[in-house]
């Protein structure tokens, strides 16, 4: 059982081929993006992960329905989520659903939508 109550998971869609670099740009949107919505919409969480060390975890998925299917099931069960869509400056068209950022919130909640998912 991990010592963290809290963390933010982080899923990256594994079909776009994303460089290295693009890929941890974008994992970075959606770690930013997340962890500031939950600042603003729920504090205490927010407190809360900041205090244990910011636990992140990065997992793949490998198509768009997956990821947008995964949103879905987060939102159905209250936790905060940050599509990210790609600007369309460097490798990909403009628009392009790159992942998606859940929480952070309590650990156990977030365990129930990506738990089954492998690591990237």
């Amino acid at each position: 059982m991990s010592e963290f109550k809290f963390k933010q998971v982080i899923v990256v869609r594994t079909d776009l081929k994303m460089s290295k670099g693009k890929l941890a740009a974008q994992a970075g949107h959606a770690a930013v993006t997340a962890a500031e919505k939950v600042r603003k919409i729920n504090p205490g969480w927010w407190k809360n992960w900041m205090d244990e060390g910011q636990c992140k975890i990065v997992v793949r998925v490998g198509s768009e329905e997956e990821l947008l299917e995964l949103e879905k099931e987060a939102k159905e069960k209250g936790l905060p989520t940050a599509l990210i869509c790609d600007r369309g400056l460097t490798e990909l068209p403009p628009g392009t659903i790159t992942c998606l950022g859940i929480g952070p919130a309590p650990a156990d909640k977030i365990d129930e939508v990506t738990g089954r998912l492998p690591l990237l």
